[in-house]
């Protein structure tokens, strides 16, 4: 199936794939050829188009939609970075600094930035408490 991966900013990646694993705010889908249309709006979580058996592109994913059509996968995302860009010692920082805030301030904005800290971190294959 065609997949498309677009952020606000620009086309990250197209091609074909065999399964696309998405983060949507109801929870983790996979979408195989001939899925149903659909539309999901996109949480934080990282997103993995599996083209073989050992052929994967991952990317970090925070919010936007998931559009599942006849033609493919369009995935929208308001922010998403393909793993091998991500900096991981920059990426740990973010996740270390969005802990502490979590820690001093326990609110919607806290946790929302462990949730994109951490799905940059899981994007790159780094391990999060």
């Amino acid at each position: 199936m065609q997949v498309e991966l677009v952020s606000a900013e620009r086309r990250l990646w197209s091609g074909e794939a065999e399964m696309v694993v998405a983060r949507t705010t109801e929870g983790e889908i996979g979408i195989l050829p001939g899925h149903a249309p659909m539309l999901g709006e996109l949480g934080s979580g990282v997103l993995r188009i599996i083209q073989g058996p050992n052929d994967e592109v991952t990317a970090a994913i925070h919010g936007g939609f998931l559009s599942v059509a006849a033609t493919g996968v369009s995935i929208l995302a308001d922010i998403a970075e393909l793993a091998p860009d991500i900096d991981l010692q920059r990426a740990h920082a973010a996740y270390d600094r969005a802990v502490a805030s979590l820690n001093a301030d326990d609110d919607a904005p806290a946790r929302e930035a462990v949730a994109r800290a951490a799905a940059r971190l899981r994007a790159a294959g780094q391990p999060v408490a």
